[in-house]
């Protein structure tokens, strides 16, 4: 799957919002000119679809002797499933935290000590929660080959935070891919393009600009 391509279908299918002036509150407070929601994907199949096969492509030529599909809760979750169903593999997936409740487990599904897990995302901000999922698995000894996802916003945080966790990451789409499409599309002027290439080389000023 082409990346500029995908992009371009996350903006016509709304999945990807974009607007400098009026930026944006992410949970982490953090003031952002982008709102990716990938979840949208799966109310159209003909691009739920293609992701699976591009997903599955993926992993068929980086982690070819994958055990189990594990979903990160809860965008990971529906896309897991399309994946291990077309492949005939297992399924699970990771809780952001253990329940309170019944088992109290925070992972979801069967699977074995040493099995090798890819996990999937919808996408990948500054990291964290995906990390979270992947220490889990580690946790019960899995074998965790590496995380793909839809999209990742290139926040150097996030590099520096799977590089020091030691995990492989990769995904279908980027924000390169999306500044790129906004060119080709002309969808945003000079000055807008110039303001989301500034966010990404430093989210917290471009932040601090709209408290």
């Amino acid at each position: 799957m082409n990346s500029i391509e995908l992009a371009k279908d996350l903006m016509q299918i709304y999945a990807i919002k974009l607007s400098t002036t009026k930026p944006f509150k992410w949970a982490s407070g953090l003031n952002s000119p982008i709102y990716c929601d990938n979840r949208q994907t799966l109310s159209y199949p003909w691009l739920r679809n293609k992701i699976r096969d591009a997903f599955i492509e993926k992993i068929n030529k980086m982690y070819s002797n994958v055990d189990i599909i594990a979903g990160v809760a809860t965008g990971g979750i529906a896309l897991a499933a399309l994946i291990a169903d077309k492949m005939e593999l297992p399924m699970i997936y990771i809780r952001s935290e253990s329940k309170k409740h019944g088992l109290g487990n925070q992972i979801e599904g069967a699977y074995k000590k040493g099995e090798k897990v890819v996990v999937i995302e919808d996408l990948i901000s500054t990291g964290g929660s995906s990390l979270k999922a992947v220490r889990a698995l580690r946790e019960v000894d899995v074998d965790v080959l590496g995380m793909l996802a839809i999209f990742s916003y290139e926040l150097p945080v996030a590099t520096s935070n799977f590089k020091k966790a030691q995990c492989s990451f990769d995904t279908l789409s980027n924000y390169s891919s999306l500044l790129k499409s906004l060119v080709d599309t002309k969808y945003m002027d000079d000055n807008e393009l110039k303001s989301l290439s500034e966010w990404r080389e430093c989210p917290e000023k471009w932040s601090a600009k709209f408290d």
